[in-house]
């Protein structure tokens, strides 16, 4: 059994804190995006920077979730 495969795919249950560093990291992701869209014209390099940072905001929740 692969215990990295086995974490990964496991539902992980918010444990105490874990609700408020989600939430940290969802806003200050907001505010970069603002300012992204604030400051770069609409094009295609634009929406990839906002998609990669919702990408950035996943995986570091991810990672609260399956590591603390």
């Amino acid at each position: 059994m692969n215990q990295q495969i086995e974490n990964n795919f496991k539902y992980h249950s918010p444990k105490e804190g874990q609700p408020e560093k989600y939430t940290a990291v969802r806003e200050k992701a907001k505010e970069l995006a603002y300012l992204i869209d604030e400051l770069c014209p609409n094009s295609r390099e634009k929406s990839l920077a906002l998609t990669n940072l919702e990408q950035a905001v996943m995986w570091a929740n991810a990672g609260i979730a399956r590591n603390e």
